[in-house]
């Protein structure tokens, strides 16, 4: 029960701006489990695309507006942790091709031109795909958005697998690397999927128009592309850092919310 408690506390206390008491232990059962509870801990995240699209639907507010809010608003609850991370991983994989060198310049947590190019580059494409799913005309985009953000904090149990290892001996890194069987990760994946299928499938008719823009596989694709780019950046990582750090985890977030939001914006 207290590994649970712990876990569940690691999950909001890392991955959200919610205050909650510290886990009284954190160790690499407590760091795995908490990386499964990512979709859960985040919930109030997903929740962010739906309260915009009331936004541009009842108040009129512009979706390309209502998009940047959405990126802001979910950047801020999370602290802005993996958009640090993602600067910090794109610096360190450009910096240098020897291995101790780009681990150096990441830790440094200065930005370099690579990491601003990175920031702005994933930033308009997330800005870009939030503004066209707001714009449909049914439910299907913003549920599609929320499935994004969840599929994005659930890609956390993925890097954290038994395939990547941790590139450095301290760090959130060598913590929470190799906690997470990939059963266990294919699970949370199958409900998260699962679970944005029903919903697409249950409030589509609702709104404006009495059919659902896009069918309910629109959601297991979107999980999917949301891993398979996650998984990407962490091979690339693991080829050239030998490893991930809390860095990399940040990076894989980011990269594979722009995957899902990019997949789900060209089902329509």
């Amino acid at each position: 029960m207290s590994t649970g408690r712990d876990a569940w506390r690691l999950a909001v206390g890392t991955l959200t701006a919610f205050r909650v008491q510290p886990p009284a232990v954190v160790d690499r059962d407590v760091a795995g489990r908490a990386m499964l509870l990512a979709p859960l801990a985040t919930l109030p995240l997903a929740a962010v695309p739906l309260l915009a699209h009331v936004a541009v639907r009842w108040i009129g507010m512009p979706p390309l507006l209502a998009a940047a809010l959405t990126v802001a608003v979910i950047a801020w609850l999370s602290r802005g942790l993996h958009l640090d991370g993602l600067a910090d991983t794109a610096d360190g994989l450009a910096a240098s091709f020897d291995r101790q060198r780009a681990l150096e310049v990441m830790r440094r947590g200065d930005v370099g031109p690579m990491g601003a190019a990175a920031l702005v580059l994933v930033l308009l494409i997330q800005v870009a795909a939030v503004s066209d799913l707001l714009g449909w005309p049914s439910w299907d985009g913003p549920i599609l958005a929320a499935v994004a953000v969840l599929a994005s904090r659930h890609t956390l149990a993925w890097v954290c697998g038994p395939a990547f290892p941790a590139a450095r001996d301290e760090g959130l890194g060598a913590t929470v690397a190799g906690t997470v069987p990939v059963g266990a990760a294919a699970g949370v994946a199958a409900l998260v999927a699962a679970v944005g299928a029903v919903e697409l499938r249950w409030l589509s008719p609702t709104d404006v128009v009495p059919w659902p823009v896009v069918g309910w596989y629109a959601a297991p694709l979107t999980v999917v592309a949301a891993v398979g780019a996650a998984w990407l950046v962490a091979a690339r990582c693991r080829m050239r850092l030998g490893g991930v750090t809390g860095d990399v985890l940040g990076a894989a977030v980011e990269v594979s919310l722009a995957a899902g939001l990019i997949v789900a914006a060209t089902l329509r």
